[in-house]
């Protein structure tokens, strides 16, 4: 068993996983705004009073503020971090006015503001392919090494040998496959399709929910229907298709998050469940330990993980944003500015509470309450 990284350990890791990311993220605005001639007011990593900053030679304010839970780019003509026009802006000089965010034709908001989630995504698939074309891809069959009894897949007849062919329709090429398709759906009946001596079959089972230890001794949960995985086999990626092999990687891990997301909605998964940034760092200072090439590929996750949360059409994300640019485009007019207003209150009161929830969730899952709890008693 390993040992736990120290606090001072994990904050390090976090900060090596984070601001990287984040950086990246407010990269794509950036540049892409500057492609479109918009002239950038401020490039922050962090929020807060500045630590750390300089001027360039184009007037853009480049800054570390003190509290490193995101960042953001303030362009010419924004009221402030979340791109709320200014009041002013119309009254500006015509060629200041011109390099302006608001005065862009919106298309080229649009493509500025997609640019960050965009660039999330490309910095996890050029992760993604360099770790394929280093260490190879895993290209173990789906096919049933073994099966537990009792589990779910014993009483739904599944025996040795078969092969996995689809679940709920979907295509299972690899193990892989079979594992990412179930471990967030415990107790969701699902259609599973395989292949015994030559024909098809299909049965329904539900996964179950069973909790193990990680390789820190801590619990952890997760789903499984019963197959034990057959030998592993991996195969060299050349440079060539080590792209395609990201990009289909990327692409499974954001499918896994609309399940999840969904789950979420519907009800069928707790609020309990859900992680924020102390339960990132925690697990930072863990990839950490298991050295540079795990906390690399745990960064891919996350700046995965980053571009989906902030496509999701919420007032302050990049996805709300995205969601009036298409009611302009649609309408030929920008939505009236009391109705814009009154969505990014509602957008910024659902973030808070969603990081209060999470942060409640993070520090239960380390036990903060449990001392606390002890402490009264």
């Amino acid at each position: 068993m390993l040992e736990s990284p120290g606090l001072g350990f994990t904050i390090l890791a976090f900060l090596l996983v984070l601001g990287p990311l984040v950086f990246v993220h407010e990269y794509g605005h950036y540049i892409v705004g500057r492609w479109c001639g918009v002239k950038a007011d401020t490039f922050s990593i962090g929020f807060g009073r500045r630590i750390l900053g300089w001027t360039d030679k184009r007037g853009t304010e480049w800054k570390i503020g003190w509290l490193p839970l995101g960042g953001y780019v303030q362009f010419a003509g924004d009221r402030d971090a979340v791109s709320q026009p200014d009041a002013e802006w119309q009254n500006l000089p015509a060629a200041e006015r011109s390099h302006t965010f608001p005065a862009q034709p919106v298309w080229k908001r649009a493509l500025i503001v997609a640019a960050g989630p965009v660039t999330n995504f490309l910095f996890a698939i050029l992760i993604l392919a360099a770790a394929a074309w280093i260490g190879g891809q895993s290209v173990t069959p789906p096919v049933a090494g073994g099966i537990a009894p009792k589990s779910a897949a014993a009483e739904a007849g599944l025996q040795t040998g078969d092969r996995i062919v689809s679940i709920d329709s979907r295509a299972i090429a690899t193990f892989n496959d079979v594992q990412m398709a179930v471990v967030h759906r415990p107790g969701e009946t699902m259609q599973v399709r395989f292949e015994r001596d030559g024909a098809e079959r299909s049965v329904e089972l539900a996964p179950r929910l069973i909790r193990e230890k990680d390789a820190f001794g801590k619990d952890f949960e997760r789903a499984i229907i019963g197959i034990s995985v057959p030998k592993p086999e991996y195969r060299p990626v050349s440079l060539l298709e080590a792209p395609g092999v990201g990009v289909r990687q990327t692409w499974q891990i954001v499918r896994q998050q609309f399940e999840v997301l969904s789950q979420f909605v519907t009800g069928r998964r707790s609020i309990k469940d859900m992680n924020g940034p102390v339960k990132i760092a925690e697990y930072s200072g863990k990839m950490a330990t298991l050295g540079i090439g795990s906390l690399i590929i745990f960064a891919a996750l996350i700046s995965i993980n980053l571009g989906f949360i902030n496509l999701l059409p919420l007032p302050m994300l990049d996805g709300g944003h995205l969601l009036f640019y298409a009611y302009e485009a649609i309408r030929r007019r920008p939505a009236p500015p009391q109705a814009q207003e009154w969505a990014f209150r509602f957008g910024f009161a659902a973030i808070v509470t969603l990081m209060l929830v999470v942060t409640f969730n993070d520090l239960g899952s380390i036990g903060v309450w449990d001392r606390i709890a002890r402490l009264i008693g």
